[in-house]
């Protein structure tokens, strides 16, 4: 019989344990509020990535190559007289692939000729020159252009500010929140974030007409519209209870 009453009194003192520390891990639990907030900056482009391609199929792959060669040579001068930095300026090497044609009576296969090309790549920091370049591209014998990709050389601190205002409109957002809650809003927590960018609509040409007379005016040619800089944080805040009646 007494070992029975001993082994009650040890199963309430543990439920009591338990029960004490339930009630203390709910009063140690902190009280927090999760907001997110957004930061947004527009910004000009100040520089594009230009890709212009020669290609040439000949049947004899000299000639591919040498018109492939002398189309570049005038490309790169063109790239001089405009008086672009030689160091933004790259060449790829040059990519030759025989071509064949089926012959079904012989089962066999003939050589027919020779596709060449080779592409210019240029970092464009001066934008009024794109049309320039575009235009008298195209007039040299560049026959294959990829989309000017416009971007910022502040990318990254563009980024950054659009992050400080995105940290910003979190902390409003968190105090409103606790406002309505009838409590104050304390340190933050954790933060969250992450960034990007918009590029602007491709350049457009302003008006149609003859490349021959586009070539006179090519630099108001074309323009870029703004570019999107954004920011978004999570952030978790501390909720103090307002004790003031």
């Amino acid at each position: 019989m007494k070992l029975r009453t001993l082994q009650l009194t040890t199963a309430a003192a543990c439920a009591l344990l338990v029960s004490g520390w339930a009630a203390g891990a709910e009063a140690e639990r902190p009280r927090t509020i999760s907001v997110s907030g957004q930061g947004e900056i527009q910004a000009e482009p100040d520089r594009a990535l230009v890709t212009l391609g020669v290609e040439a199929r000949k049947p004899r792959m000299e000639d591919a190559r040498a018109e492939v060669s002398k189309t570049v040579d005038a490309v790169l001068k063109l790239t001089r007289d405009l008086k672009i930095d030689q160091k933004y300026v790259r060449t790829t090497r040059v990519n030759v692939q025989p071509e064949y044609n089926w012959d079904n009576n012989a089962k066999e296969r003939n050589l027919i000729g020779y596709y060449v090309s080779r592409q210019i790549e240029i970092e464009l920091r001066d934008l009024d020159k794109l049309g320039q370049l575009m235009e008298k591209s195209f007039d040299l014998g560049v026959n294959s252009v990829g989309d000017p990709r416009l971007d910022s050389t502040r990318r990254r601190d563009l980024e950054r500010e659009a992050l400080a205002r995105a940290v910003a409109d979190a902390k409003l957002n968190a105090e409103a929140v606790a406002k309505a809650a009838g409590a104050r809003l304390g340190a933050p927590r954790t933060i969250s974030a992450s960034s990007g960018f918009v590029p602007p609509p491709m350049p457009m040409m302003k008006v149609q007409m003859a490349r021959a007379e586009m070539a006179s005016d090519a630099a108001g040619s074309y323009q870029s519209g703004q570019m999107g800089f954004n920011g978004t944080v999570q952030v978790e805040y501390d909720l103090i209870p307002n004790t003031t009646p």
